[in-house]
Order: structure tokens, then C-alpha cells, then sequence
């Protein structure tokens, strides 16, 4: 978690107890330490070390405006001061977690020294009257199970936000002719959630490729080795070699442009410049953790940044289209590509063919993925408003396919096609081996898209975030 940084801000009222709350806002430190939260203290704004006035507000903003923060956590230890939270997280465009710790067991003389509940009541409503968007834990004890999985279940929430907020793409090639379905919009990417392109055309991926096998033969040499290691290697040493030169010459130009992710014209154009298919390479840069994916869908890395994102790095996705029903199994369905998946999804080890059958080119990869329950997702929109569909399938047992593949099953298949068919999605969907449709649908509130569901779990995600259930 050390890679996503809070901002902490324990907050009291002047009406209750101020020891109390400066006790409990040590022992929520004291938790956080325990968790592994990378976060900023305010110990140092006042002798409180709590947020309780507007000049609290000034130092705290001034200081944490330098540490590029990624979220905010206001811990309410005692009713807490609302419009004071709510003026410092206003001027924060990061997720917000409310909390307070639940009040002990009143005095026999029937006083109380908190009343936390009460002031989480009122802190949200002046959340919402300064369109402060936050996520809440329930009223709980510090050492609850609820409070851990809601700060780890918001710091993944935030890397799914930072994630979107500063992605940056490298386009290489513009979309194949035939696939009209993976149109994008760069202006309003950019506009509505500052994610932008780096086109390059495929001429400058080429010269990129010769300076590899001039300068980089160190870089080549080890590439091949890990294919030579990794996979069971069925192609010529020299298609081999250009594999791992088009891998670095990608890796090379994402540095260059600043991009955290890719997409390329895969077909056919690139096979007539360099003789192979980019998959292998490909999916080797999705283990390294820059996602890179097929038939230049703009729209369909972003999906598997936010996935990848979500699993806070368990888990690598992968990405793949949605083919063809299972031949049995009336909820059953194939997920396959030449590629795209990486490396570490394997169930087995994969092959390198001589070629796919649906491209007479080397390059491709091979292999079924390792079973267990994924999350699916796809962002997708058009005519200016964007979704993100998201739910989960278990794999199953299904006819060998070239490729990388998985069968899985749905609850209700029919719910998945028709989502796909209707739109605003496509055939292409991201996947990671973890469930986290729980993460992605918190995190739509902050990145401004709308939550979609194939299946209609909608209520059982309201319930999860609300603390109903701890063991799922």
C-alpha cells in the first residue's frame, strides 16, 4: 500500500471531551501503522494533533497540498467539527473515507464523552452541501474487522482513481479499418478525465525497433532468454529476436511519451513492416505492468488498467475477447485471444507457435489460464457518457482453442451477450483472478462514470460497502 498516499485528519468538537478524542485519534494512528497505511500526519498543526477550526483548515491544507496526496481519511473521534472537514476536503479533487470510532459504554451518571455516530450524521450532510464525494465505514470499533477491510478496500479504491486521473496512452498505428467498433474519442478522454494519447505511427515503432538491435543487444539477449526460460519456444531464433526487439522498442517508446499503457494496430500492416504478431511481445509488457492491448482499443486498456488497478498489483489481468458460447454448457462461455494475456496467468507453461490459425504469423502465444473466480470489467461509452460494466464468472472446464483462452460460467449468460450487444460495450473485455466489482463500483463515483452490472448484484455491492457483510 506504501504507493498511495493518505492525508490523516482526526477531528473533534470543542463541546465534547478533547481528551477522549485525542485518545482515540492516537489509538486510530496506532491502527493505521498496524495496517501498513502510508499516510500524513497532522500531529504537528496544533497540540491536539485534530482538525477542529478554520485555521486548522489553512495549515492543513497548506501542508498536505505538497504531498500529492491521494486521498483523505477524516477520522471523527469525537461529533467532530463538520464544516471544518468539509472546507479542507472541498479543496481536494481525491477520495474521501469518513470514519468514527464507535462510543463506549456511557458513565453511570448517564453522560457521554463522544457522540460519534451523531456527528457522522452531520459531517456527511455538509459533505454533500460542499459536493464532497466520499465513501464511509460504519460507526465501529477500531479493532473491528470492518474498520481494516474499509481502509484497505478505500486504498485500493484511490489506486483505482490515481490510476485513472494520470493515465497516459501510447497509440501506435490508428485502429484497423475493419474495427469501426473500437472508435474512441480522444478529445473528450481528455477532457472529461484528462486521459490522454501518445499517437506514433508505425513507421517511428520501426526506427525505434532498428535502434534496438543496434544499441541494445544486452536487452535482447536477456528478453530472449526469459521466452527461452518461460515458454516453450516453436518458432526461428531470428522471429524469436524480433519478438524481444519489438517488446523493448514498445517499452522504449512508452518511457519516451510518458505512457503507463499501450495500444497498437496489430493487423496487418504491422506484419507487412515486421513479419511477426505483436502478441508475445505483448504479453510480456502486460507481466512487466504496462498494459498493451490489441487492435488499438483505447477504450479497452483503460478497462484493464482500472482491473489490474483494483487487485492492487495481486493479480495481473488479462484481456480477451468474448468469442463464442460453450458447446455444453448453456452459461458458458470462451474468452480467447493469439495473446494479450500475461505470462503469470498461465495455468500452464505457454508455447510460442509457428502460428495461429487465424494469422499466418509467429508471434502469437498459448495457453489456458489458471482457474478461479474473475472479476470482468469493460469502460466503454459513446455520444459523451461512459460506463463501466463490471461483474464476475468462474472458469470452467471447455475444448482446447489455439491461443490464450479460459472457459467461464455466468449466473446468466444471457444478461452478459445482451449488455454486450445493446451497448455501449464491445466484444473486448479486461479480467483479473480476484474479485473486486466492490472496488470498481466505489471507484466510479470518483472518476465520474457510470456503474453498469450484467448481473444484478447492484444491492449486494451497497450492502458489502455498508458493512453488512465481512466474510465475502
Amino acid at each position: 500500500m506504501e504507493s498511495v498516499k493518505i492525508g490523516f485528519v482526526p477531528t473533534r468538537r470543542n463541546l465534547f471531551s478533547a481528551e477522549s478524542a485525542i485518545d482515540y485519534a492516537n489509538m486510530t494512528r496506532e491502527k493505521l501503522d498496524d495496517i501498513g497505511v502510508n499516510y500524513i500526519d497532522i500531529m504537528d498543526i496544533n497540540e491536539d494533533g485534530l482538525l477542529y477550526d478554520d485555521e486548522g483548515v489553512n495549515k492543513i491544507y497548506e501542508k498536505f497540498s505538497k504531498e500529492n496526496l491521494d486521498g483523505l481519511f477524516v477520522a471523527n473521534e469525537n461529533f467532530g467539527t463538520e464544516y471544518a472537514v468539509a472546507r479542507l476536503a472541498s479543496k481536494f479533487d481525491v477520495p474521501v473515507l469518513l470514519w468514527g470510532p464507535k462510543d463506549e459504554h456511557p458513565s453511570p451518571e448517564g453522560t457521554r464523552l463522544r457522540d460519534t455516530q451523531c456527528g457522522l450524521f452531520a459531517i456527511g450532510k455538509v459533505f454533500r452541501r460542499f459536493n464532497v464525494k466520499f465513501t464511509y465505514i460504519k460507526n465501529s470499533e477500531i479493532d473491528s474487522p470492518e474498520f481494516e477491510r474499509g481502509v484497505r478496500d478505500f486504498i485500493k479504491v484511490c489506486n483505482v482513481v490515481k490510476t485513472f486521473k494520470n493515465t497516459r496512452i501510447l497509440q501506435v498505428g490508428p485502429r484497423p479499418f475493419d474495427f469501426w467498433s473500437v472508435i474512441a474519442n480522444e478529445g473528450e478522454l481528455l477532457e472529461k478525465f484528462n486521459i490522454s494519447l501518445s499517437p506514433v505511427p508505425l513507421p517511428e515503432l520501426c526506427q525505434e525497433m532498428d535502434k534496438v538491435r543496434k544499441n541494445e543487444g544486452d536487452k535482447i539477449n536477456a528478453t530472449n532468454d526469459y521466452f527461452n526460460s518461460h515458454t516453450e519456444v516453436l518458432i526461428s531464433e531470428d522471429d524469436l529476436t524480433t519478438i524481444s526487439v519489438l517488446k523493448i522498442a514498445l517499452e522504449n517508446l512508452c518511457n519516451k511519451y510518458g505512457c503507463n499503457s499501450g495500444v497498437i494496430q496489430c493487423w496487418t500492416a504491422l506484419q507487412d513492416e515486421i513479419g511477426i504478431l505483436p502478441y508475445a511481445s505483448l504479453s510480456l509488457l502486460q507481466e512487466e505492468g504496462i498494459p498493451f492491448v490489441c487492435e488499438t482499443d483505447i477504450h479497452g486498456v483503460i478497462s484493464e488498467l482500472l482491473v489490474e488497478a483494483a487487485s492492487f498489483g495481486e493479480e495481473k489481468a488479462i484481456f480477451a475477447d468474448v468469442n463464442c458460447r460453450h458447446p455444453h454448457n448453456d452459461n458458458g462461455e470462451l474468452l480467447q485471444h493469439l495473446g494479450v494475456f500475461a505470462y503469470s496467468t498461465a495455468a500452464e507453461k505457454p508455447k510460442l507457435p509457428k502460428s495461429h490459425f487465424v494469422f499466418d504469423y509467429p508471434g502469437s502465444v498459448g495457453f489456458k489460464v489458471k482457474d478461479g473466480t474473475y472479476t470482468l470489467c469493460r469502460f466503454d461509452g459513446d455520444h459523451g457518457k461512459y460506463n463501466l460494466l463490471m461483474g464476475t464468472a468462474k472458469t470452467i472446464e471447455g475444448p482446447y482453442n489455439q491461443g490464450t483462452y479460459v472457459h467461464m460460467e455466468f449466473d446468466n449468460l444471457n444478461r452478459l451477450e445482451s449488455h454486450l450487444v445493446y451497448g455501449p460495450y464491445i466484444h473486448h473485455i479486461a479480467a483479473v483472478k480476484n474479485d473486486v466489482v466492490a472496488i470498481l463500483y466505489e471507484a466510479c463515483k470518483y472518476i465520474n462514470v457510470s456503474p453498469d452490472f450484467y448481473d444484478p448484484i447492484e444491492e449486494e455491492i451497497k450492502s458489502y460497502w455498508r458493512g453488512d457483510v465481512i466474510d465475502g
